[in-house]
């Protein structure tokens, strides 16, 4: 879909005009089978997107139309009009230049920012004068940023050692998961979550924990992993000891 024409100020004057005169007159279209309606697409925008206040349910002989920022006709949070016999847009007080009207009544926000969340209204004219309004909401997140992982320690020894693991994100309000050699984590009798995910612990480490781990932060728009780390775990026999269940209790035979 082209956008119309670039803004322009001429008719700005008779707009305004028209504008009042509606509002003095208080007069509205009677109730209709469909109303008109506001859908954002996509319904839960990233920062930095572009979303579409998408109009549906439009009535005929139409004049123009205004929108505005809020959940109601107020002049001074005014984001633009558009005339559609001259297909000119009329930037209002809160017009950022990000907006965009198209001919059929739809609202185009260019690199939307958490500031644009909120509720944004739809006034349309008739050429008789007949006003209806319309209102929608528009939900912007920002995109998450990559997390990292930090260890208690990254070489350890089975049957011995505690390992840590801490997701750290500057983040809030993400949920956190965690992956081992590349596949989703299953958790063991030894291994342990915090109530937010934030930190895996385990405890103690057998060789099968060696491997590389990632973190994983998302929000209802965007996700981003860590990198890997590597966790290497020796063993015992390696460190030159066994563990308990596996060493000979019983006294060496005497040679003599």
């Amino acid at each position: 879909m082209e956008p119309p024409s670039s803004p322009a100020h001429r008719g700005h004057g008779h707009w305004q005009r028209l504008l009042l005169a509606v509002s003095l007159l208080t007069f509205w279209n009677p109730p209709t089978t469909a109303r008109l309606t506001i859908e954002s697409v996509p319904p839960k925008a990233a920062e930095g997107k572009d979303v579409l206040l998408l109009v549906h349910n439009l009535p005929g002989r139409l004049s123009g139309y205004a929108w505005y920022k809020g959940d109601r006709v107020d002049s001074s949070q005014q984001i633009a009009t558009y005339v559609i016999r001259r297909k000119e847009i009329t930037p209002g007080p809160v017009y950022s230049g990000r907006e965009t009207i198209y001919p059929n009544g739809s609202l185009l926000f260019q690199n939307v920012t958490q500031k644009d969340t909120g509720y944004y209204t739809l006034q349309v004219i008739t050429k008789i004068l007949l006003s209806e309004v319309g209102t929608g909401q528009l939900r912007v997140y920002y995109s998450v940023a990559q997390p990292s992982i930090q260890a208690s320690n990254t070489i350890v020894t089975e049957y011995k050692d505690a390992v840590v693991l801490t997701c750290l994100t500057r983040d809030a309000g993400i949920s956190i998961q965690w992956f081992f050699n590349n596949q989703s984590l299953w958790l063991t009798e030894r291994m342990k979550l915090a109530q937010d995910n934030s930190t895996l612990t385990i405890d103690s480490v057998r060789r099968e924990d060696a491997g590389e781990y990632q973190c994983e932060v998302s929000n209802l728009v965007s996700s981003s992993k860590s990198d890997l780390l590597s966790l290497a775990v020796s063993s015992l026999v390696e460190k030159g000891g066994l563990h308990p269940l596996l060493r000979n209790e019983d006294p060496p035979c005497p040679l003599f």
